[in-house]
């Protein structure tokens, strides 16, 4: 790792009177696999949606690479490799899971009719390429078995893996995942895990993840962000936030970690 990837400064996010994110600072290094933890209403879902582009932040600043990315939408966002997924999977139902892969790549000519007419070669040969990494994207994630099954049709853990297929479709960066153990089988999460391992390693995708399985983070995430009423409480590694005095009371409600 080297390098900052993502800076937040100050963020704030107000709905009238409610501060959802209330002055919000933290770095994610790059090349890092980094959690972001919290009780309930801390704010971890409004600082991703404001990363993403999805929200405009009320004040503050965020930088990736530093570059001013501040209020930019999301497609925009997408350009420059910064990809998010969702607690609840947002697949393609009714297109088979290499489908779901194929309509993820960027740069596609063939979605425009008047290429279609003027370049049939060039359009031939992009769908070739995306074919072909679609194809390598399934047997990465250990998928090929269900290439042609409607992604709608798959297990939860199954659509998790598409989600993160669809990140590999992309020219990702950094790739913000919310909650990719909820809702999954202990097996599946494992091949979850591995996978984002992996595309950390061999890719040198940077990942920021949300999820409320503290062994999860434990095992996957150095640093550990936690938030707590929109701000950030603490940052570091898990072992030692296990035993902050001060998340035990936040996140923990006082109980043991």
């Amino acid at each position: 790792m080297s390098g900052t990837a993502l800076q937040v400064d100050a963020l704030t996010r107000h709905y009238g009177g409610v501060r959802a994110v209330n002055g919000a600072s933290f770095e994610i290094p790059e090349g890092s696999i980094t959690g972001l933890i919290g009780p309930n209403g801390a704010g971890k879902t409004t600082t991703f949606n404001m990363i993403a582009g999805a929200e405009t932040p009320t004040s503050g600043r965020i930088r990736f690479r530093g570059q001013d990315i501040t209020g930019r939408p999301t497609h925009e966002l997408f350009h420059l490799g910064i990809v998010r997924t969702f607690q609840l999977p947002q697949e393609f139902a009714r297109l088979t899971a290499l489908e779901n892969l194929m309509a993820a790549a960027p740069g596609q000519p063939g979605e425009s009719i008047l290429l279609n007419w003027l370049a049939p070669g060039r359009v031939r040969a992009r769908e070739a390429e995306v074919l072909e990494r679609a194809e390598e994207s399934l047997a990465f994630l250990g998928l090929s078995q269900v290439r042609d099954i409607p992604a709608g049709n798959l297990s939860g853990g199954q659509r998790k893996l598409l989600e993160l297929g669809r990140t590999m479709m992309t020219d990702a960066q950094l790739v913000l995942l919310d909650e990719p153990g909820a809702g999954v089988n202990p097996t599946l999460m494992l091949r979850i895990a591995d996978m984002i391992r992996r595309l950390n390693a061999e890719r040198g995708y940077t990942f920021c993840i949300i999820e409320h399985d503290m062994d999860l983070i434990a095992a996957l995430c150095d640093p550990v962000i936690v938030l707590a009423e929109g701000r950030v409480l603490t940052r570091g590694a898990m072992a030692d936030i296990r035993e902050d005095p001060r998340v035990i009371e936040a996140y923990f409600g006082g109980g043991a970690a």
